[in-house]
């Protein structure tokens, strides 16, 4: 199985720390966030990855090459403009040959990406959206769902009252490569204001899939501080495979 890495943005509610540097090279216990992302990867057995950039790209390819030494291998996709995380499929088309996992560079998290991928394949999905619970739903993309486990509507953050889910988009999902015909080229396009509406509408099968591990989005000041405590402090354990280096 391949996986994506969304790695393009420019980290801006991160500044000063992404002025030198993408917000998926920040440290967290002295590793960068993407380390992290590679290990979980690898613990799961995929080891084929691409990963889109666009911010300061040659820091993250100086930086990890071709993938070799985390035991991997590494196709880049420079954007120049930035295409959105779901249009940042449509040029790695060729790439993408079955099932594949994607999954936004900010986000530490341990989730059993195995066990994603047998309910995605077993829900028969085009799309499935790894959820966790969170307290503030206005704060992010929010799901509902029917008694299978089927989306039946996506609302980028929401004001009060819109939904009564609770039920957060994690960032990470199983996808099958049909997914990307329903993507417009060369147009910034986005899954959760963009694609998965669009899906839903044409009747599309995207599924939810409920995690209880860790999950935290990097991607500013309060939770960057919260993620480098959580690791120095054990409470989130990083997933490794048998190190290759």
């Amino acid at each position: 199985m391949k996986a994506m890495i969304l790695a393009a943005g420019e980290g801006t509610r991160l500044r000063p720390l992404t002025l030198k540097a993408p917000k998926v090279m920040l440290p967290i216990a002295g590793k960068p966030i993407l380390e992290y992302t590679l290990d979980l990867l690898r613990f799961h057995g995929i080891t084929d990855v691409a990963i889109n950039l666009h911010y300061l790209p040659s820091v993250v390819i100086d930086w990890l090459g071709d993938g070799s030494r985390f035991g991997i291998h590494v196709t880049y996709s420079v954007e120049d403009p930035i295409l959105g995380t779901a249009g940042a499929l449509t040029r790695l088309r060729g790439f993408f040959d079955d099932t594949f996992v994607l999954i936004y560079g900010d986000v530490l998290t341990d989730l059993d990406i195995s066990s994603l991928v047998r309910f995605h394949q077993a829900k028969k999905a085009l799309a499935t959206v790894a959820l966790f619970e969170v307290d503030d739903p206005s704060a992010c993309g929010i799901v509902e769902m029917d008694d299978e486990c089927r989306i039946v509507r996506f609302v980028e953050k929401p004001a009060p009252g819109i939904t009564s889910s609770n039920l957060a988009n994690a960032g990470i999902y199983v996808l099958e490569p049909a997914v990307i015909d329903h993507i417009p080229l060369d147009t910034f396009y986005d899954f959760g204001f963009h694609l998965f509406p669009a899906l839903l509408d044409k009747g599309a099968r995207l599924y939810g899939y409920v995690t209880r591990g860790y999950v935290i989005d990097t991607g500013t000041m309060e939770n960057y501080g919260r993620a480098e405590r959580d690791v120095l402090g054990g409470r989130f354990v990083p997933k490794r495979a048998v190190s290759t280096r």
